[in-house]
């Protein structure tokens, strides 16, 4: 069944105080109104949207913000200023001060305690000390062998082979050159005992003078090589190259002090055989005499 509500062209009676509508009016108004109820575009323009577009743009458009909760900006300012004041009197000029300090304390580290000239004038001077060693050095070098029979030869070339690997052999080549002590039967006791030690010490200095030159070779090495470094160095690194050749200087203190004490045992070795030479002597002499008193009195 058809609803009649949902007819639109129905014929509807005018009220009685209304006046009749011709029909060409009404199926013009009919018209109208089905173009009307037509869907329009959700892009079409209309008051609304335009209303409510231009509220959400109020929405984002920035506004002023008042900072430090609602103060006044000209107090801001006022304890900006205040502070900005105490700053520069009480931060500012002492920082001045120190800053000047400085600069003094740094004027004069380099034209008085570190000028850069006698800097450089020192770094020179060790080039020319430097190149004045390496001539000592070569000249302390130099070779002194002397001996011309083999058996010397080889005994001489191990005491100035300056190898402390070569020490154990010497025993054997001094003795091949020197000879062995005596036997017992060839003489008395007292000669052999002065012998032995004669011998002991005289290889005993052979071999400490292998290793002495063994230690001056260290001792030039390092030597040079702290004089490289302080070609090089910066003043700041000075005091701990020197305190590095101060314990070189000690050592080669004890070096010395142990050369040292090698000739005064060979020295010693050498006057105790003179004081033994003289007390055989007089011992020979005490004997000589008993025979020439026996031989007296015999007769």
């Amino acid at each position: 069944m058809t609803d009649l509500k949902r007819i639109t062209d129905k014929i509807r009676k005018p009220l009685f105080w209304r006046k009749a509508v011709p029909q060409a009016s009404k199926d013009a108004a009919s018209m109208n109104v089905a173009e009307a109820k037509k869907p329009r575009n959700w892009y079409s323009p209309s008051l609304l949207k335009l209303t409510v577009l231009c509220l959400c743009a109020c929405l984002f458009v920035p506004k002023a913000a008042h900072g430090q909760f609602g103060i006044d900006l000209a107090a801001i300012l006022a304890a900006l200023s205040k502070v900005e004041s105490l700053m520069t009197t009480y931060v500012a000029a002492p920082l001045k001060t120190i800053n000047q300090t400085q600069q003094t304390i740094g004027s004069y580290e380099k034209e008085v305690m570190y000028p850069i000239t006698a800097i450089n004038q020192a770094k020179s001077a060790v080039t020319q000390f430097e190149s004045q060693f390496s001539q000592i050095s070569n000249m302390f070098n130099v070779k002194v062998s002397s001996a011309t029979l083999p058996q010397s030869q080889s005994l001489e070339s191990l005491i100035l082979s300056r190898n402390t690997s070569n020490v154990p052999s010497i025993s054997t080549q001094y003795q091949s050159v020197y000879g062995v002590v005596m036997a017992q039967n060839a003489a008395s006791a007292n000669v052999r005992n002065m012998t032995d030690m004669t011998d002991a010490q005289a290889q005993d200095a052979m071999k400490r003078a292998i290793a002495i030159d063994a230690l001056a070779d260290t001792e030039l090495a390092q030597a040079d090589k702290l004089g490289q470094q302080i070609t090089a160095a910066a003043p700041g690194s000075a005091p701990i190259l020197e305190a590095e050749a101060d314990v070189w200087t000690v050592r080669a203190n004890a070096y010395t002090q142990a050369a040292l004490a090698e000739l005064m045992r060979t020295r010693g070795i050498d006057i105790a055989n003179q004081s033994k030479l003289a007390k055989l002597g007089a011992t020979y002499n005490t004997n000589n005499n008993g025979l020439v008193n026996g031989a007296l009195t015999s007769r």
